[in-house]
């Protein structure tokens, strides 16, 4: 089977919904979406009749699959075991730890250092 592509459309009613470019394909190609090192059920695929080579994707995303924090799923081509595609979703109370939180204090350091540096050149210069 050729390169496969997966492009995210959107996550609708507990679904995530994606579009799969696999132009070489002959059969249905077959798909496994992983939480926490576990398969999960339910994924379908359907071909895009005015679309050759092209297929819809919907992984249902179970509600007691969702606790606080972060939830990641990844899917693979099942025959191959490649990865295609992740999606994340974030539940529950923000994390102190959490990467955004990260960044912004690290934006706010990095604006004491530039203005640290710039008070330095001007008074040494």
């Amino acid at each position: 089977m050729g390169e496969m592509i997966l492009t995210k459309t959107r996550i609708h009613a507990g679904k995530w919904e994606g579009v799969l470019k696999a132009p070489a394909a002959e059969a249905e190609p077959r798909l496994t979406v992983w939480h926490l090192e576990t398969a999960l059920p339910g994924v379908e695929i359907a071909p895009i009749a005015e679309r050759p080579g092209r297929w819809r994707v919907s992984v249902p995303i179970r509600a007691e699959l969702l606790s606080d924090g972060v939830q990641s799923f990844v899917i693979r081509d099942e025959a191959t075991g490649d990865r295609l595609g992740h999606f994340t979703i974030v539940t529950g109370v923000p994390l102190e730890d959490d990467i955004r939180a990260e960044v912004d204090l690290l934006r706010a350091e990095l604006d004491l250092q530039k203005k640290a540096f710039r008070r330095h050149v001007q008074t040494a210069g």
